[in-house]
């Protein structure tokens, strides 16, 4: 296991780690075992930070290495490293770059695999065979992981796409917020928390929700330049999906629309397809097969345009999409520039812009409103999980309360924000007994309506964003905390003038020309 670089001991809290790891170290591991003739911005620093025995969270755009930073820690540190990446695409693809490498033995273990090979996942990781080990948040909600890694000498717990955590952020999951109680049941390793875009707020909620203990923060600038920012304005429907599909004809290619319902998704790609446009659409209630097949069709594609929700996202590392256009609003600066960030990372200009109605920000901010917890069926929620041995089954539950079995999970976190339930690694959850469950749904009631409160000021951000004269990477960027100073020169307020994109008004469309 590890490298024959100098290791370092789990347990001696970093004390001296200074005067056995210096940079000198990390760049000969990253030169001679992962093949890196120089490090990026950031990297060395990072994972300096986390050889003196730090929680660290790194906050660098897509694209600039921030798997690199788990992979030096692991080899110079002796022990496993375990990396929770919420989607399997994501883990294949990191464990097929570290093989490709050679570098050391890495391996997931998800729901996709046969149970034969988790079992040999499983025994190499407790054998000490395994430097890596990829885990979905799922898996770590099982007793079983717990004990297995638990058995596994795990050195460095790895946190990708730790925006996920966050429910001031964008892409919330649930699984996340048990990822701190899993932390603290193998002795509280250090910890690595990665993400690509996170305002202040957000990090501070990572470093929270998973017990961060004085991390050392690293960010690194969002501005990508070569993005060109514009919002085109409409009164009507009409307008604006006739002006979309115009400006997708004539647009390089290819491109990502995103949209906010499913209903959205089917009815733009049909519009394209009618312009003869290859296209596809994309969203969470597809079945998993459907899923893969769309994604593998854009991926793999030149020219193609997937019109998607949000649910189109993670994985998604093409480095030549010329174009992210919103049809709809996201839900906060935050979601908005993490997808237009998905453009032009190969360097070469790319376009973002928003399609954009004052309406749809009123539509978006009905649906921010919705799902208040009832204080009542807070409570009987509170009063069944204090009478359950074991992990609550939410399946039944739900059934029994009708209430989704995501909103129960929400609904519990909120539970325990309260100091009322505990959820522990095994997945059980113990509920205080001398709570007031009544005081306390009614506060957790009120702390959720706090935080849609939250998501219609960050609406009310995108909206002010549609509406700004000024520099608009100016605005999005100190949004997210940078100290960026317009004009930028590259966005339609800075130079009212650009229109890069060559559209050929007497062609029309062919809907117009027929």
């Amino acid at each position: 296991m590890g490298t024959s670089a100098k290791h370092l001991n789990q347990n001696d809290g970093g004390q001296n780690d200074q005067s056995r790891n210096d940079p000198a170290d990390i760049a000969r591991v990253a030169k001679e075992r992962l093949g890196f003739d120089e490090l990026r911005p950031g990297q060395s620093e990072a994972v300096q930070a986390i050889l003196d025995g730090h929680d660290t969270l790194v906050v660098q755009p897509t694209g600039s290495g921030k798997s690199a930073i788990y992979q030096i820690a692991g080899l110079l540190i002796e022990g496993a490293t375990v990396i929770v990446s919420p989607l399997i695409a994501l883990q294949k693809d990191q464990v097929d770059s570290i093989r490709d490498q050679n570098s050391a033995a890495a391996a997931a273990v998800n729901s996709a695999q046969k149970a034969s090979h988790i079992r040999e996942n499983v025994q190499r990781l407790e054998e000490g065979e395994l430097e890596y080990i990829f885990l979905s948040p799922e898996q770590l909600a099982k007793p079983s992981t717990i004990e297995t890694l638990q058995r596994s000498n795990v050195s460095l717990f790895v946190v990708d796409e730790a925006h996920c955590v966050s429910q001031w952020g964008h892409d919330f999951r649930p699984d996340y917020l048990r990822l701190g109680a899993a932390i603290e049941a193998l002795g509280h390793p250090r910890v690595l928390a990665l993400t690509a875009t996170a305002s202040p707020r957000v990090r501070e909620e990572i470093a929270e929700r998973l017990g961060l203990r004085e991390p050392k923060v690293f960010v690194q600038g969002f501005d990508r330049p070569n993005i060109y920012l514009r919002v085109d304005k409409f009164e009507t429907e009409t307008e604006k999906r006739d002006a979309l599909i115009h400006r997708v004809r004539w647009a390089d290619k290819p491109g990502i629309i995103y949209v906010a319902t499913r209903r959205a998704a089917r009815e733009v790609m049909q519009a394209l397809e009618e312009e003869g446009i290859d296209s596809l659409y994309y969203h969470g209630g597809l079945g998993r097969k459907e899923r893969d097949e769309a994604h593998e069709w854009f991926m793999s594609g030149a020219s193609g345009v997937m019109v998607a929700t949000n649910a189109f996202g993670m994985g998604v590392d093409k480095p030549d999409v010329r174009f992210v256009y919103h049809y709809d609003p996201p839900d906060s600066p935050d979601s908005y520039y993490q997808e237009i960030g998905r453009a032009g990372r190969d360097g070469e200009r790319a376009d973002a812009i928003l399609f954009f109605r004052q309406e749809d920000i009123g539509s978006q901010s009905f649906h921010a409103t919705e799902g208040k917890p009832d204080p009542e069926l807070l409570e009987q929620f509170a009063t069944r999980l204090a009478a359950i041995q074991g992990p609550p089954d939410y399946e039944s539950m739900s059934a029994e309360l009708g209430i989704a079995p995501r909103k129960l999970s929400i609904a519990l976190q909120h539970l325990e924000d309260t100091g009322v339930a505990e959820i522990r690694a095994s997945g059980e959850v113990h509920i205080a007994e001398d709570a007031d469950l009544s005081a306390a749904a009614q506060q957790a009631a009120e702390e959720q309506e706090g935080r849609s409160g939250s998501r219609r000021a960050r609406l009310e951000r995108m909206r002010e964003y549609g509406d700004t004269t000024k520099c608009r990477r100016e605005m999005l960027l100190r949004y997210l905390g940078d100290d960026y100073n317009g004009p930028c020169n590259f966005c339609d307020n800075c130079d009212a003038t650009q229109d890069r994109v060559p559209i050929d008004p007497s062609a029309g469309t062919r809907r117009e020309i027929v």
